[in-house]
C-alpha cells in the first residue's frame, strides 16, 4: 500500500490554517499516487487544546473542519486527528479520535484507549478512554489504527511500589487478534533530549513483537512550552527503519509499504538537538502569538549571550534588541563582552547605567534599613532596577522580553522575582548550566559569535564586589548532577548521597529546590527540552514541608 506521511506544524484552534495545511497535503499525496495519507494526533485542533475542549463552539468548529477536509478525500483516503462526541450515556463527553475520511465523508472513527495523565499530559481530564477495538478495512488491507500512547502500554510506572506497568490494557494486543496487515499510529509526541531513543525503541519493539509494519506520524512545531520534533517514520516488521522524516521541521513522503525507498536522517548529538528545539520554540512562539521583536538584558555573561544568539537565529538580527545595564559592580570586561556580542550578532543595543536609580532606592529606604548591614535586599534592588528598564522598553516598543535564567538557577532560586525572572518566555529554564556552556560552544562551531571571555570567565551575578556563583553554590558540574537525579530521576536525597555525593551539599541543594517552588510558580513559560521541565509538567505544592 502506498501511504503518505504528512508531518506538519499545527496551530492550536487555528482551524482555517490547519485545514489548509491538511488539504494541501491530501492533494499532494493524491498527485504522488498515495492511497492513504496520515496526519498526527489532534491535527485538526492542534495539540493540546486544554480546556478549549470544554467549549461547545470549539468542538462544533472542529467537526465542521473535519467535514471540510473530508470533501477533499475523493480518490484518496486520510486519517486525521480530532475530538469526537461520546454518544454513550456514561463517561466524558469526548473521545480523542482518529477519523478515517474517504469518499468525501467520515467513514470510520477509532478512539484513543490509553490516555496519558502524567507529567505534561492531562488527557483524562477531557477524554473518555476507548473500550472497543476494531481494524479498518481499506483497499484489501486491515489497518490497526492507534493513537500515540496506545503503543506505550508497557510503559513502566517509575515507582517502587510493586507495580511495573502503568496500563492494564494493550490496544495493539487486542487489535492483533483481528490479524491486521499494518499498524498506523497518529502521534503528538513532544521532544525531550534525555528520552530521545525511547520512542524508536517502542516502535521497534512493537513491530518485532507483532510482526507488523508500523506507520508512525508525529507532528512538528512548538505550542508554547511543548516542542514537537517530528521524526515520523516507517518501521518494517523486522524492526528496521528504512524511512525517517526530518526533525524540527515539516516533511512529507509517500511510502510503498511493500518496497519502501530509503529516506534516512543524520544522527545529531543531544546539544545539537536542544539547539534546534530552542530555535524552533522561540520562532513558533513569536509567529503563533503574532509577536515580532525581542528585548533582553545583556550582562556579558553566558546565559544572556546564548539566548541572544538563539533569538537572532530564530527571528533575525533586526528583531532583537539588547539592553546593557551596568552598575558599580559590573566589571569593564562584562560591558565589553556584551558590546562585542551585540556587534558580532549585528543587533541594536543600548547602555543604561542603573547606578543612579539604585542609589535613589537606597536613599529612600535608608530610614527603614538604618543600622542594618547590606545584603540580599540591596542586591535584589539592582536586579529589579534592571527588570524595570527592560520591561519599560518592552512596553514602549512592543518587544517581548526573553528571560535568560537557566535551569540550575531556576531550580535553586538563584534569581530575583520581578527582576531577572521577568519575561514573556523562558528560553533556558530547562537547560542546566553545564549544558548552557556546551550550547555556547555549539553556537560558535563555525565562527565566534559569543565572545570567548563570556564562556571561560567564572559565572557571576555581579551584585556585590568580586562576587562569584561558587561563593554560595557548589561547582555546576556537581550541582547539575544532583539536580538531575533529584528532578528528572526523582531520586531521594539518601539515594543521591549513596552515589558518592557529599551529604551536606545534597541536603542543601534539595532544600533550595523545595523552598523555591513559589518562585517557579511565578516564572514565565519555559521551553521544554527534557523529560521533566519546570512548569505544568511538574506540579509540586508550594507550602509543603519535606526534606
Amino acid at each position: 500500500m502506498k501511504i503518505a506521511l504528512a508531518q506538519l506544524n499545527y496551530h492550536i484552534a487555528n482551524f482555517e490554517d490547519n485545514a489548509e495545511k491538511i488539504i494541501t497535503a491530501i492533494n499532494q499525496a493524491k498527485n504522488e499516487g498515495a492511497e492513504l495519507v496520515v496526519f498526527s494526533e489532534l491535527s485538526v485542533t492542534g495539540y493540546y487544546p486544554h480546556d478549549l475542549l470544554e467549549r461547545k463552539e470549539f468542538i462544533e468548529k472542529a467537526s465542521q473542519t473535519v467535514e471540510k477536509i473530508a470533501q477533499a478525500c475523493q480518490g484518496i483516503a486520510a486519517l486525521v486527528g480530532a475530538p469526537s462526541i461520546n454518544t454513550g450515556s456514561r463517561g466524558k463527553k469526548l473521545y480523542n479520535s482518529a477519523l478515517f475520511l474517504n469518499n468525501g465523508k467520515v467513514e470510520a472513527i477509532r478512539n484513543k484507549s490509553l490516555l496519558p495523565t502524567y507529567d505534561i499530559f492531562d488527557e483524562y481530564r477531557h477524554f473518555e478512554p476507548n473500550q472497543e477495538f476494531n481494524v479498518i478495512e481499506f483497499n484489501g488491507k486491515k489497518l490497526a489504527v492507534t493513537i500515540c500512547e496506545d503503543l506505550w502500554d508497557e510503559q513502566p510506572t517509575q515507582n517502587e511500589f510493586g507495580k511495573d506497568k502503568l496500563y492494564q490494557t494493550s490496544p495493539l494486543e487486542e487489535l492483533s487478534k483481528q490479524q491486521p496487515d499494518l499498524v498506523i499510529n497518529l502521534s503528538a509526541s513532544p521532544f525531550s533530549y534525555n528520552q530521545e531513543n525511547w520512542r524508536k525503541n517502542i516502535l521497534v519493539k512493537n513491530a518485532v513483537k507483532y510482526r507488523l509494519p508500523i506507520v508512525y506520524v508525529n507532528q512538528t512545531g512548538a505550542q508554547t512550552e511543548l516542542i514537537f520534533d517530528g521524526g515520523s517514520c516507517f518501521v518494517k516488521e523486522d524492526g528496521s527503519i528504512p524511512v525517517e522524516l526530518d526533525y524540527f521541521k515539516e516533511d512529507f513522503v509517500v511510502v510503498d509499504t511493500e518496497r519502501p525507498v530509503e529516506k534516512k536522517q543524520e544522527q545529531k548529538d543531544y546539544i545539537a538537538k536542544i539547539h534546534q528545539a530552542l530555535v524552533l520554540g522561540i520562532r513558533d512562539y513569536f509567529q503563533k502569538m503574532r509577536f515580532t521583536d525581542v528585548v533582553l538584558g545583556l550582562s556579558g555573561g553566558i546565559d544572556s549571550a546564548v539566548v541572544c544568539a538563539l533569538a537572532v537565529e530564530a527571528l533575525g538580527n533586526e528583531h532583537v534588541r539588547g539592553i546593557l545595564m551596568p552598575s558599580r559592580y559590573s566589571s569593564d570586561h562584562s560591558v565589553a563582552d556584551a558590546v562585542q556580542l551585540a556587534e558580532n550578532l549585528d543587533i541594536r543595543y543600548d547602555i543604561i547605567s542603573i547606578q543612579n536609580m539604585v542609589n535613589e532606592f537606597e536613599n529612600q529606604l535608608s530610614p527603614i534599613f538604618e543600622n542594618l548591614p547590606p545584603g540580599v535586599a540591596e542586591e535584589n534592588i539592582q536586579a529589579r532596577a534592571r527588570g524595570i528598564l527592560v520591561m519599560a522598553v518592552s512596553n514602549k516598543f512592543g518587544n517581548i522580553l526573553l528571560n535568560t535564567t537557566n535551569k540550575s538557577e531556576c531550580a535553586i532560586g538563584y534569581g530575583t522575582l520581578y527582576g531577572d525572572m521577568n519575561g514573556g518566555l523562558s528560553v533556558l529554564g530547562d537547560v542546566y548550566k553545564t549544558d548552557v556552556f556546551k550550547l555556547a560552544r555549539y553556537i560558535n562551531r563555525n565562527e565566534e559569535l559569543i565572545p570567548e571571555n563570556s564562556i571561560i570567565k567564572p559565572p557571576s551575578a555581579e551584585l556585590r564586589p568580586d562576587q562569584k556563583d561558587t561563593d554560595t553554590l557548589p561547582d555546576y558540574e556537581i550541582l547539575d548532577a544532583i539536580l538531575f537525579k533529584y528532578i528528572e530521576l526523582n531520586q531521594s536525597p539518601e539515594e543521591i548521597i549513596k552515589q558518592g555525593f557529599e551529604r551536606e551539599t545534597v541536603l542543601k541543594t534539595v532544600r533550595m529546590v523545595n523552598q523555591n517552588e513559589y518562585k517557579r510558580f511565578q516564572a514565565p513559560p519555559i521551553l521544554r527540552v527534557s523529560s521533566k521541565a519546570f512548569g505544568f509538567g511538574r506540579k509540586m505544592p508550594l507550602v509543603a514541608r519535606y526534606f
